[in-house]
């Protein structure tokens, strides 16, 4: 093989030009495109594209005449009539089938005889909604063809098949090399989302020391979005290694071993980013939860505070209220002018009668005052 290295050739800015029209069909590939469930199938020799079937049944009969060739048979949320011919055709085993056709599994590799079955889970950053979109993707990798099946929009298989029909070298390693790109793709695609989460992480930094009583539940939704992503991610670091030690038992093209050791590369360091995003949440969840039980502590010493010196000014009108109404008790029984009352006539009854709600006052007074009434 070449020392030359395709790799740059087909990993190229988004902006490059595509392929013209003649080396393929326009792609449904697209994500939010309400698709057909046969989005593209293509028969390729020596990595070019020799014929676009349009129905399955085209792309069996003409594998069939070319035994040298390869079919990429792209599915987008496939019949079940359409699962079972594709088993019957590629001799896929049950389990896959069943696999594919229910969708939410967790990332993994399995191998049936020659047949190599993935399952990844794709992922997407929505600017709008702020929040992560996850797709799944089933392949299967077989010696002279390869399936995916996507239920969701991403990944963009379409910008996959684009750019290794780019690059007939590459694609001309086989089933592999489309395999490498498309885990290739997949990962890359979380570069977009690892930035997005660590600006709604910084946001939310900003939203916890700025007293947003709402940011506890944006913490809350983004720690599940990091659950998710960290079930994409993480398994694929196993499934790589798994990839990677079947080198020598498979024969593996030293290209694509290299190309495959910088995807597993790339998917490690965006497993660790969301481990360390989800630490980092715990933590802002914690430093939340301080913040909003020392403010709430802050409103109930202030409530208490407001409630003492409340309980003061209360006692104080009591205070006051009892001693003016010791006098007013005094002079209403004095003044009920019945005739039979003995101090009526008494000489020293009206001294009296003073001097007796002065009593009573003052002695309220001092009672009040050392209870600190007052």
């Amino acid at each position: 093989m070449s020392d030359r290295r395709p790799r740059a050739a087909w990993r190229r800015r988004a902006d490059a030009p595509p392929a013209s029209s003649s080396a393929r069909p326009p792609s449904a590939e697209e994500p939010g495109v309400v698709q057909p469930s046969v989005v593209q199938s293509a028969l390729y020799r020596d990595g070019r594209r020799v014929s676009s079937p349009t129905t399955l049944a085209d792309t069996f009969r003409q594998l069939r005449e070319h035994p040298d060739g390869m079919a990429w048979i792209g599915l987008h949320r496939p019949t079940e009539e359409e699962l079972h011919s594709l088993a019957a055709e590629f001799d896929l085993h049950e389990l896959a089938v069943e696999d594919a056709m229910e969708a939410h599994q967790r990332p993994k590799l399995e191998r049936y005889g020659d047949t190599l079955f993935v399952v990844l889970r794709a992922a997407r950053y929505l600017d709008a909604q702020e929040e992560v979109d996850f797709g799944e993707l089933h392949v299967f990798v077989g010696p002279d063809f390869l399936i995916t099946v996507r239920h969701g929009a991403a990944p963009d298989l379409s910008a996959v098949r684009r750019r290794m029909e780019e690059n007939p070298d590459l694609l001309a390693l086989g089933p592999e090399a489309v395999l490498y790109a498309i885990l290739d793709a997949v990962v890359d695609g979380y570069a977009p989302v690892v930035a997005g989460v660590q600006n709604d992480i910084d946001e939310i930094e900003t939203e916890v020391f700025g007293g947003d009583p709402a940011v506890s539940r944006r913490i809350y939704e983004l720690s599940r979005e990091m659950v998710e992503f960290q079930r994409a991610t993480r398994p694929l670091v196993g499934m790589l290694h798994a990839l990677m030690a079947g080198f020598a038992k498979y024969g593996t093209d030293e290209e694509l071993q290299r190309y495959l050791r910088d995807v597993a590369d790339h998917v490690t360091h965006t497993s660790e980013r969301v481990d360390g995003f989800r630490q980092a949440l715990t933590e802002i969840l914690t430093v939340n939860a301080t913040l909003v039980t020392q403010q709430q502590n802050a409103e109930m010493r202030a409530l208490a505070e407001a409630g003492f010196e409340q309980n003061e000014e209360i006692k104080k009108i009591s205070a006051w209220a009892a001693i003016l109404f010791a006098p007013t008790l005094v002079g209403t029984i004095y003044g009920m002018n019945f005739a039979t009352m003995p101090e009526l006539s008494w000489h020293f009854g009206y001294p009296f009668a003073i001097g007796l709600m002065g009593v009573v006052c003052v002695s309220l007074y001092v009672i009040f005052k050392r209870r600190d009434w007052l």
